[in-house]
């Protein structure tokens, strides 16, 4: 028995309108800018690419990523062991807490960073006295992509950790395993597709940051450029091939993360059915 009761002309209607914000969103932008970088050919693509600043930016946009990554792998599994498996007070104070990323602004994000760490910042005379460069340098650039990723791995992990409750952890601590032990054999294995999807998300928004880096970097030629930095400069500069050459790398690096998440998306729903 068919149990679609709608009308074939309002699927249908449906399915073009969600087919049409799909190709106008996602599609056309996509071919425009693999059409923009090529629209000089192979030579000035690979030149652009290969362009000092060019790779500037991308070695600082992997550098910043490489620290960053981890770092919120670290406290987004402690973040929700806790928060999975302990009753504890202020753990809702600490939920607000990794959620505010998703709700303050990037822009401002950097902004708070400059009124600490900057010249004029709290911190900014103590920090010149001993000659240490946070605004407009590398730990800058760091601690705001830190701060624009620090939800993404948390708030994958929490749900699974949630849903499979104490049971297992309870059964390996019962037969003598440490708690540590219990931790590694136990509670990693059984997060471990979440712990995957939660890197490639972070990993993702931490190489396509924009406005907090922005505000915190200075835009300094080949030092404080990430790649979408240097984009917007190239762009503002009317070298548009160029700028669609590098923009061409952080598409391409979504693409990537699309097909990594759906596999995974995958492997999970078949564990789940199996």
């Amino acid at each position: 028995m068919n149990t679609r009761t709608e009308p074939v002309v309002i699927r249908r209607l449906f399915i073009g309108i969600a087919l049409g914000f799909f190709g106008l969103f996602i599609v056309l932008p996509l071919i425009c800018v693999f059409y923009h970088a090529f629209s000089k050919g192979w030579v000035v693509y690979l030149q652009a690419l290969a362009h000092p600043d060019a790779l500037a930016a991308m070695r600082l946009t992997v550098i910043t990523a490489l620290v960053a990554v981890p770092l919120n792998l670290v406290f987004g599994v402690a973040a929700s062991w806790a928060i999975a498996k302990f009753d504890f007070k202020g753990r809702d104070l600490l939920l607000s807490l990794i959620d505010l990323p998703l709700s303050v602004s990037p822009v401002i994000a950097g902004l708070i960073f400059v009124l600490i760490f900057g010249a004029q910042g709290a911190l900014g005379p103590w920090l010149r006295a001993h000659n240490i460069h946070v605004i407009f340098a590398l730990p800058g650039i760091i601690l705001a992509t830190i701060f624009v990723t620090f939800p993404m791995v948390a708030r994958e992990l929490i749900p699974v950790m949630r849903s499979q409750g104490n049971e297992e952890e309870e059964a390996a601590l019962t037969l003598g395993a440490s708690g540590w032990k219990t931790f590694w054999m136990v509670s990693v294995p059984n997060i471990r597709w979440g712990i995957l999807y939660g890197i490639i998300l972070c990993n993702a928004r931490a190489m396509g940051e924009f406005g907090a880096v922005s505000v915190v970097s200075g835009h300094i030629r080949g030092l404080t450029n990430t790649l979408p930095l240097h984009v917007e400069i190239l762009y503002n500069e009317y070298q548009s091939a160029a700028a669609f050459a590098a923009a061409s790398i952080l598409v391409l690096l979504a693409i990537v993360t699309l097909v990594a998440k759906t596999v995974i998306e995958a492997v999970i729903r078949r564990g789940h059915t199996a």
